[in-house]
């Protein structure tokens, strides 16, 4: 009920922005209409996913689930693919950076500074 409420209160702020925007009206009852016509198609977006992720034998929804759930929009897969791309290496730097951390605090060197002492060895040797 609170997610019906939730949808309702997100589908007449975007009317309203559409209003000043478009300088168009939006009846409450069309507000109603346009957000139960949202919660319903949402139902059966989470149904596909799931079906989608059950059928690759899986419990969980992956990105390559919405991308097939989005397929059908080139825009829509479009921004999902981007978005997707930009949370991955998001992700990756952020493991990077944790792995550069805990490889610190335990006093081990990163390969990039690995290589600058083995470096600095040889230009020692060779003066």
């Amino acid at each position: 009920q609170r997610l019906k409420a939730a949808v309702h209160y997100t589908v007449g702020c975007l009317c309203q922005e559409v209003e000043e925007d478009k300088d168009v009206q939006f009846s409450k009852q069309s507000i109603a209409a346009i957000s139960e016509i949202t919660f319903r198609q949402c139902e059966i977006f989470a149904k596909d996913l799931e079906m989608f992720a059950r059928h690759a034998k899986r419990t969980t929804v992956t990105t390559e689930d919405v991308k097939l759930l989005a397929r059908r929009s080139n825009s829509l897969l479009k921004y999902i693919t981007q978005k997707s791309e930009e949370l991955a290496s998001s992700n990756m730097e952020q493991k990077e950076k944790k792995k550069k951390k805990s490889s610190t605090a335990k006093g081990e060197r990163t390969p990039g500074e690995q290589e600058s002492v083995v470096t600095e060895n040889e230009d020692s040797n060779m003066a």
